[in-house]
């Protein structure tokens, strides 16, 4: 968990993908069931409000598929070499995977 939220925070080393949008490589840095951060390596534009599908490759040790989130962008913030992304998760269209994989980096950061 990063800090104390309605909903916390996990890290993750999940890689990302958001079709047209961001090219080179992605990570998902945290993710909450209601947000997420993604840090990329290149300079991105996003218009306030703009609405993605997020493709979600988790780690392989989870054991859990690819899937998609739609997102809404809500701030850009550069971090030295990266850029960190925060978008609000709107919907899940695999929630079962989503799911898993909530549980799953919960589990793992009880560990």
């Amino acid at each position: 968990m990063l800090e104390k939220r309605k909903n916390p925070r996990y890290n993750t080393l999940a890689h990302v993908r958001i079709p047209g949008m961001m090219d080179g490589e992605n990570l998902l840095k945290d993710l909450s069931v209601t947000s997420c951060c993604v840090e990329c390596t290149t300079a991105v534009d996003i218009k306030p409000d703009s609405v993605f599908q997020l493709e979600v490759i988790p780690e392989a040790d989870s054991g859990i598929g690819s899937f998609s989130l739609s997102v809404e962008f809500k701030l850009i913030r550069p971090t030295g070499y990266s850029t960190d992304i925060v978008f609000a998760i709107i919907a899940s269209p695999k929630g079962k995977h989503f799911q898993r994989y909530v549980d799953y980096l919960v589990w793992k950061q009880a560990q």
